[in-house]
Formats: C-alpha cells, structure tokens, sequence
C-alpha cells in the first residue's frame, strides 16, 4: 500500500487507480512493513510531515500533483480529476533541483514522436487545455499592430517560487514586453482561479493604463491563437502557447523552458540539450502524466482523455446563455441543471409566467419546457423575442436509465429539442430534421452498427426493469406478435396516437387484424408499478392476447416476437434494431423512414433511411447524455456501458413490495434533491 497523511488525497476517488496500489491514511498505528511508499501534494510545507516520514522508515517518497490535461472543470470548484502526476524525485515546477519529468525529456523516443505530433494537432484543434471548463474567447484586434499577451498566476503559486522567480518577475515580464514592442497592443490573461474569485493573481496594480485586462473565463487555446507573442513567469499557458505556434518569453525557468524552445532570461545548468517540442511533449504529457478514465475506472492514454472532452465539449457549448425553466416538478430542478447549465450560465425555475417582464437585458437566451407543454404565454413571448430566444423543449431520453423515471431515478440522457419534441408529428423537431438532412459517411455508419449490435448483445433498453428469462407459453408455428403497452396519458399517446389512444383499443385492432397469431401483451413498467395510467384488467387482456408478460427484461420479449405491433412505444425502436417486423398505428419518431408499417403518415418525413442511420441519428446525435459519477457529458457509447454496469449490480424487478418501492423513491428524492447544491 502507499501511505498519505492527507485525507483529501485519500479521498480522490481515482488516484489509487493511477497509483496501482492501495491508498491509505497513515495513523501511529500503521504497519510499516506493510507500505510501499508515502505521497504527499507538491512541496508545500504540510508535506513536511510526510517526508520525514519517508526518510525516518525508508521508504520511497512520491510528490503527487495535477496532470497537464487534468479535468473538466476546476480544482478550486471541486472538479475530479483524471490526470495525475507522481514524481519520485522532485517535481515538474521545481527548477531547483532534478525530476522525473527532466530525466523523461532527456531521454527521448523517437518512434513515438509521430503519435505525439498527432495528439498535440488533435489538443490544439478541439482546444483542451489544463481544466476543460471554458470554451468560448474574446474576439481580439486583428490588423498590422501585434497582439502581446502577457499571463499572470496565482499569488503564491509554487512554480513561481520553485521556477526561481518572485513576484518582481512580473513586473519585469510587463517592463520587458512593452519596450520591446512600444507598437503593440498588450491583453493581460488573468488565472481562471482568480476570475472565481478563489486566489489572488500578481498583475494587479502592475499593468500600463494601456493593458487590456482579460477578466472573462475564457478557453486558453481560442484566446493563443489571435496573439503575436507570448510572455509569462512559469505557467503551463506558455508551454499550450508553444503548442499553437507562438513564440514564448520566460522570465522564470517552467518545465519546457531551457530545452531550446523558448526565449529564456534565466538558464538551468541541468538542462541546456535541444529538444524538439515533439519531444517534450511526449515526455510530459504522455509518459509523465498517469490518465484514469473517469467513466470505465480504468487507466488510459491521453487519447482517450481527449475523446471524453471533445464529446463533453461538444454538449457543454450549446448551453450558452441564461436559462428560465417552466413546469418542472421541483425533483427534477438539479437534474436539469446539470443538463441545461454550462459554468457561469444560470438556470432559474419559475412555476408561473412572468409576463410583465419587459426589460430586454432582463430577458434570458433560453426559454425551457418539458414535453409537448404548450403554454399560449410562452409561445407568445418566445415568437415575439424570437431573434434573441430559443425555445427548448426537454424530454427523457432513449437510453435512460436502470429504474423507472416515475420511481424518481435519475436519467442518463435527456433531449433538448429547439424545432419540437421527437414524439409530436404535428410539428418538425430536431430529429426529423436530422433524418431528412444530414448524410452520413462510413465511418459514421459502422459506428451506428457497433453501437447496434453493442445494444443488442448486452440487452440495455430505456429503463433496464425486468426479470430476464422468460418464455412464452406453448406457440407452435404461430406467428409471435408482441404488442408493448403505453402510459395512456403520457405525451406521446396523445399528440402521435391518432385514431388509437388506449391499450384496450390497441389491442382489440391487433387481435382483429391478426386472429391466428401468438400474441404477446407487456403492459408498461410504470403502469405496473402503479405510477402511470394505462391498465387493461387481465380478464380483459387475456381475451384478447395469449401471453401477459408482467415483470419481464423486454429483450426476452423481443427475442421471442417476430413482430411488434405498437402506437408509438419506443420498444418498436428497439425491435428494428434487432431486425423485427415493426407495424405502427400512431406516428412514433421511427415511422415514416421505410423501415415499418404504418397506419398512417407525415408528409414531412420524405427520406429512406437505413436502421443504421436512424440509430445514428436518434441515438448519437439527437440526446445528450451524462456521467453523474464524473459529471461529463459523455457519448452513448460510454452511457450503454455505464448503463450495463450499473444492471449488471441492481435488482432490475418491478414486481416489488411496496415498502421497497417507497424506500427506493424517498433515496431517489434524496439524491435528486442534493443535485440543487452542486455546481
């Protein structure tokens, strides 16, 4: 085991994942011999403890620190990290003695430098950088004057000290970049712990009248690319300005200084042997730096890290702008925070109208509602301010959860529709919009297939309830129709269903239509559990079907069906991903594209679509999903496999006393209602 005198480095949840060993909390009572080592955070005097320990009984000590690429979010703000630093003899920010990271750079490994020049291309394009939180940057000046940035840090950062700089080196980097360029513009990059209003920086009070101060949380990598130059004392922004192609002036000695690729004011005797950024990168931000990926809990490589910010970033920048909520239960509010925030946007949630709103710069870049909810005011309002507002409509996913939504178990997807909702054919939503526009090319394709046969192979469905094992009573050579049941007052029912808007009638079509086949009926998970409307008394059902299919895995059901005759229930999705006959009677979102039968039909849906393609689009690209132990956006590849594994631990039955049912909701509630506290 490795020992820490540090509970809050005990309780970083993916450090010993990184470590590859135990964790634990020295006491007097530790075993000696049963430790490897001791780790204490960088070399802060609380460390002292710690070393002394080390020495005393000796045993290895490692410094811990942040990765380069170290989370989503920041780390004064509690985000997790994923991006580790252990370093066994001194570490990266201290120029006063050696390190590992000086040992890595100087022995280089030229047949991984392709890999690195391809993740160095890979981080400038998609813009990460150290905490992940912040997209969007200022737009600044572009003519013939040069644009000089200079970046400040946090006051009592150690790299400063340790960089073998003080706080008059900043006064030297302003003093040295505005005599040598009396023509530019200069822009000083405030530290986003600063802008938090966590820490203190060191340009305050130092900046030429002339200096535009940048106060905004901006990304780092968008604001790089508009400079001329860039100087700095020891920040890790100088080594990301090398990345972009800047030039770069050290006043202190960080890490990538004194290896030929910067200007440098001050010289490191240790170093002083040319490397090519290539290099150095490979050895800090590939060799240097442990990676844990925070939704499989296993390690990884960078590129990976990359994969997990590029889809978070992708979700993260459509929530720009302020957001007013309407009609959402107050279990729900932290919920959608989640999905609907994005750093400093602020979500509020309102029960009623508030219509005597006038004041435009009052007014919020979103206006948001669950489902189909028409409120007259709404549509008013929106219509009347619709170059500055968006109308967003939210409902649960495809792929949801394990549990119901009515047991009040938090979703892993919602849709945020701008055009409608999915299960409305009275109007055009995002999905149909993507289903008639969008070409996909192969690569997209034979992801839509892996995903597919991932889905059918694991048996992960929208809500994962249900026993698996079943089989149906004696069929013979019948034909095998499943008819899935529906909530009869749910959304989808009354603006898709048509001419059929209850189980009873559906089922009374189905058996007429279909009078010698095997019929199969599995009334809705909710209706079972006594939450939602839609019960047909068994009596009545069983005149009518051959099986009544109650507490059961819906794969099991699937797998047993040659058709699924349905309204609009999400199941006849599921069945044309496993290759089923599908006959709908309403007009569900997968109607309409060639690939069921319909009773009926939208003129709007004009393309043939392959099942591929529809998944793509339904499942890919329309919801948004979210890891609620990392709090990522993530893709639906890695929200099936969270799904799957949280299935594989749960006890996914319906058919439950209701004791157990309560007790579940009121920890459900609980968790729900922790989520309005959290950033």
């Amino acid at each position: 085991m490795i020992g820490t005198f540090s509970r809050g480095i005990a309780k970083r949840r993916l450090l010993p994942l990184a470590l590859g060993d135990d964790l634990i909390v020295c006491t007097s009572r530790t075993p000696v011999n049963r430790l490897a080592g001791i780790i204490g955070w960088g070399v802060k005097d609380n460390t002292k403890k710690a070393r002394k320990y080390a020495r005393r009984h000796a045993l290895p000590y490692v410094t811990l620190e942040d990765g380069f690429i170290r989370s989503v979010g920041l780390g004064v703000q509690k985000a997790e990290p994923f991006g580790f630093i252990f370093d066994r003899q001194g570490i990266y920010y201290d120029a006063q003695r050696p390190s590992d990271i000086e040992t890595l750079i100087k022995r280089t490994d030229s047949t991984a430098e392709h890999q690195a020049k391809s993740l160095m291309n890979r981080l400038v394009h998609i813009q990460a950088s150290k905490y992940n939180h912040a997209w969007h940057a200022p737009t600044l000046p572009s003519d013939d004057r040069p644009n000089i940035l200079l970046i400040d840090q946090t006051h009592g950062d150690l790299s400063v000290k340790y960089g073998l700089a003080d706080e008059t080196s900043f006064r030297r980097m302003v003093d040295i970049a505005t005599q040598r360029n009396p023509q530019a513009r200069f822009f000083a990059k405030i530290h986003p712990d600063v802008i938090a209003g966590k820490k203190n920086g060191y340009l305050k009070g130092q900046l030429p009248s002339d200096v535009t101060i940048i106060t905004d949380d901006c990304n780092p990598m968008g604001l790089l690319k508009q400079v001329d130059h860039v100087f700095t004392v020891t920040s890790q922004m100088g080594f990301e300005a090398l990345l972009a192609g800047k030039p770069v002036t050290c006043i202190g000695m960080p890490f990538y200084a004194g290896w030929g690729l910067t200007e440098d004011l001050l010289t490191c005797p240790r170093r002083g042997v040319k490397r090519t950024l290539a290099q150095v990168f490979q050895a800090a931000y590939l060799r240097y730096v442990r990676y844990v990926d925070p939704i499989t809990e296993q390690t990884c490589g960078l590129e990976r890290i990359l994969d997990l910010i590029e889809n978070h970033k992708r979700v993260f920048r459509l929530n720009n702008g302020d957001v007013w909520c309407y009609g959402f239960h107050w279990w729900k509010r932290g919920i959608i925070r989640q999905f609907l925030g994005a750093g400093n946007v602020n979500v509020t949630f309102h029960n009623k109208f508030p219509v005597k709103s006038t004041d435009r710069s009052a007014l919020p870049s979103r206006l948001v509602v669950w489902g189909a909810r028409h409120n007259r005011q709404i549509d008013s309002f929106v219509k009347r301010h619709s170059n500055s507002m968006a109308l967003e409509r939210v409902e649960d996913g495809f792929i949801r959860s394990v549990g119901l939504g009515s047991d009040l178990t938090k979703p892993a997807s919602l849709i945020v529709d701008r055009r409608g909702i999915y299960f409305d054919p009275r109007q055009p939503s995002d999905l149909e919009w993507l289903l008639n526009t969008i070409d996909l090319d192969d690569i997209d394709i034979n992801r839509a297939r892996r995903l597919r046969h991932r889905i059918i192979d694991s048996g992960i469905s929208k809500y994962n309830t249900g026993r698996s094992g079943w089989q149906p009573t004696s069929r013979g050579s019948k034909r095998v129709i499943l008819v899935p049941g529906q909530v009869e007052d749910d959304a989808s029912i009354q603006t898709g269903g048509i001419d059929i808007k209850t189980n009873h009638h559906l089922l009374k079509v189905v058996r007429q239509a279909n009078p010698d086949a095997h019929i199969i009926f599995k009334p809705h998970p909710d209706v079972v559990a006594g939450n939602r409307v839609g019960k047909v008394p068994d009596a009545v059902a069983i005149r009518l079907c051959d099986d009544i299919v109650i507490d059961c895995d819906i794969k099991d059901c699937l797998d047993q069906a040659d058709e699924v005759h349905t309204v609009t229930s999400l199941t006849g999705f599921e069945a044309l991903l496993r290759d089923k006959i599908v006959h709908t009677y309403g007009l569900p979102f997968y109607a309409g594209w060639g690939l069921t039968v319909d009773r009926h039909t939208v003129d709007r849906r004009r393309r043939r679509r392959s099942i591929d393609e529809l998944l793509y689009c339904a499942l890919i690209l329309y919801p948004r999903y979210y890891h609620w132990g990392a709090r990522l956006f993530v893709s639906a590849e890695d929200a099936v496999e969270t799904l799957l594994r949280l299935k594989s631990g749960s006890d996914a039955s319906i058919n439950i006393p209701a004791w157990r049912r309560v007790a579940h909701k009121a920890l459900n509630l609980y968790e729900n209602c922790s989520l309005l506290f959290k950033r």
